[in-house]
């Protein structure tokens, strides 16, 4: 099911459409910091004005001057007239103004910076908070289908490159645009003429602007995807660099690496490339603008319809016009690759998500813990059946091992049964009530869960343990720890339970910490245990402790063993062999082995010596 702000992807707008709707709640702050731009370039607009003011004044005092002083020699000496000069007066007011303009278009432009700043990392902010609540409603599915290394580059490079991007581009692009719209509006005030010879260009520049634009779109998604595939690469080599070298696949491993960090460098060259041939060339058009515009102010004020001072001003605007193009085409080159990076998070949010819990949410009545599989299908693709047809009823408080070749579909019954993913046809009860009407939540808090791959966060063994039960007192995390013969050997750690497990928990061995995961499991008390090969990673003697433990631990609830050690279910309530996703044997492991059937043949292969 596609999640309400997850729309149809034929109809999914753009991703530079999608970025402001995202900018949409904070309407006021933008507003504020276009209200900011607009006063800062009005200052810094009249600077060319005051500047040309000022030259005229400079200008007109020497003309004035020196015809003072012609007139003053031809009329003689004793005349007494004093020749006007420069008013330096009236310059330096002329001067002193233009300072508090500058002034006060710093303050506002640095105040508008500020603005745009927090509105950015409040979207970004929104942004990641959605990839987050996106991955907990994504069906395990697509964790299958997708590297670890890819989806953790889409919620954290592109989210990052989206976040610099946006930083670097919104408030220049808002001063731009503004730039843009004032200087033309004082150039035509000065010279309409003038105005349109430097407008010639802008055309061109457009539509040099869009057609690099396009092109460098793909290539900044391909560098990207690109990025993605390299960390989905690292990331595998890193978590497994001791089976990497362990079975010398060094060279294999850095021959792979070579290879994605090539196709990354070319796409990343690529991308670079298109979008830095944007700048220079609406500069070199800019420039052809500028020359244009100085050649013929220069004609007219040979002719005598604009002053110099206004040949400067209207130059120093159409400095300041040409400039904002220039760096409008810039912020378009760049935003390529910000909107590249979005469009793959916002691909990640439209992936399609788990159903939603039904409303209101059924409970069991009783919570016994009797679980019925009634006619359950179930296929990973389509085009191949894996479940067919599967019925079967465990009593409350009895185990039932679960036992086949591998891929038969053990582990899938448990993922059902949690509800990792959902069944094809018919349906799972418990104590009565169809799951499927339940919560996820309310489901999964009446199971304890423990996988062959074990999981420990960074934190104490003791944080590990409680994790099974929100609120668990050191009391009850050590009888827990004792129950599963985790106790012992977490003692003799330097700091006991309070010592310190990393991500990669290297401090422990691998059935220390299928240890800790059984007492977390066990610190839950669940109604429903699902061990999935829980003991694959311990030795004999530590197996024959757990099994003696779970004895106690599974009165009064339901277990499911997953396991391949037939010895580990010997004393099972219930014993179901399955191949090909079917049941094709069920019973007490004296009664299959009295069958000689299916069970009977995978105990005597696991019971036989290896020969040469």
């Amino acid at each position: 099911m596609v999640s309400p702000d997850s729309p149809d992807l034929a109809e999914t707008p753009g991703p530079g459409r999608r970025l402001l709707a995202l900018l949409r709640p904070h309407r006021s702050p933008v507003a504020l910091a276009l209200v900011l731009g607009i006063a800062g370039i009005g200052c810094n607009a009249f600077g060319p004005l005051l500047l040309g003011r000022a030259t005229d004044l400079i200008v007109d005092g020497v003309l004035t001057d020196g015809r003072g002083a012609d007139a003053g020699a031809g009329a003689g000496a004793g005349t007494g007239a004093a020749a006007p000069g420069v008013d330096f007066g009236r310059v330096g007011e002329v001067l002193l103004l233009l300072l508090v303009l500058h002034v006060a278009a710093s303050l506002f432009m640095l105040v508008q910076g500020r603005l745009v700043s927090a509105v950015v990392q409040k979207v970004v902010f929104e942004l990641r908070e959605r990839a987050e609540d996106k991955l907990g409603r994504l069906p395990l599915r697509y964790f299958d289908r997708h590297p670890a290394g890819e989806v953790l580059s889409r919620t954290t490079n592109d989210v990052d490159n989206l976040q610099q991007t946006l930083q670097q581009t919104l408030a220049e692009l808002i001063t731009s645009v503004i730039s843009i719209v004032t200087m033309l509006i004082l150039m035509l005030v000065i010279s309409p003429s003038l105005a349109l010879v430097m407008l010639a260009s802008v055309p061109v520049s457009a539509v040099l602007a869009a057609w690099i634009s396009r092109r460098a779109q793909p290539r900044f998604t391909d560098q990207w995807a690109a990025t993605g595939a390299m960390n989905a690469h690292v990331e595998e080599m890193y978590t497994g660099h001791s089976l990497v070298k362990g079975f010398g696949r060094r060279e294999q491993a850095e021959r792979h690496f070579d290879a994605r960090n090539e196709a990354l460098f070319r796409a990343g060259a690529r991308a670079q490339f298109v979008s830095g041939t944007m700048e220079p060339s609406m500069m070199f058009l800019a420039n052809l603008g500028y020359v244009a515009v100085a050649v013929a102010g220069a004609w007219q004020v040979v002719r005598g319809t604009l002053t110099l001072g206004d040949v400067q001003a209207f130059i120093l605007y159409s400095r300041q016009f040409s400039q904002p193009i220039v760096q409008v085409a810039s912020v378009a080159g760049r935003l390529q690759s910000g909107i590249a990076s979005a469009a793959r998070v916002f691909t990640l949010l439209d992936e399609r998500e788990q159903a939603p819990d039904p409303d209101p949410p059924a409970r069991p009545g009783e919570v016994l813990g009797r679980v019925r599989f009634d006619r359950v299908s179930f296929r990973y693709a389509p085009e191949t059946p894996l479940i067919e047809d599967l019925s079967l009823t465990v009593e409350p408080g009895s185990t039932v091992a679960i036992v086949g070749p591998t891929g038969a579909g053990k582990t899938t019954l448990g993922n059902l049964l949690m509800r990792f993913y959902e069944v094809d046809g018919g349906r799972i009860l418990l104590d009565g009530t169809d799951i499927a009407s339940m919560s996820r939540d309310d489901l999964r808090a009446r199971f304890g869960l423990v996988l062959q791959d074990t999981w420990l966060f960074g934190g104490t063994i003791a944080e590990n343990i409680a994790y099974g039960q929100e609120g668990a007192s050191h009391e009850e995390i050590v009888a827990a720890a004792r129950a599963t013969c985790a106790d012992r050997f977490i003692r003799t750690l330097p700091d006991g339970y309070d010592t310190v497990l990393d991500d990669e928990s290297s401090g422990v061995s691998a059935g220390e910490k299928q240890l800790i995961t059984v007492a977390r499991a066990f610190l839950a008390r669940p109604a429903v245990l699902v061990l999935d090969e829980a003991t694959s990673s311990v030795d004999t003697r530590t197996e024959i402790l757990i099994q003696r433990a779970m004895n106690t631990l599974r009165a009064g609830r339901t277990s499911f063993v997953i396991a391949h050690r037939l010895s580990t279910i010997r004393d099972a309530d219930m014993i179901v062999v399955m191949e090909s996703g079917r049941i094709v044997e069920r019973g007490t492991h004296d009664e299959l082995i009295r069958e000689r059937g299916a069970y009977a043949r995978l105990h005597a292969a696991r019971a036989a010596p290896l020969t040469a």
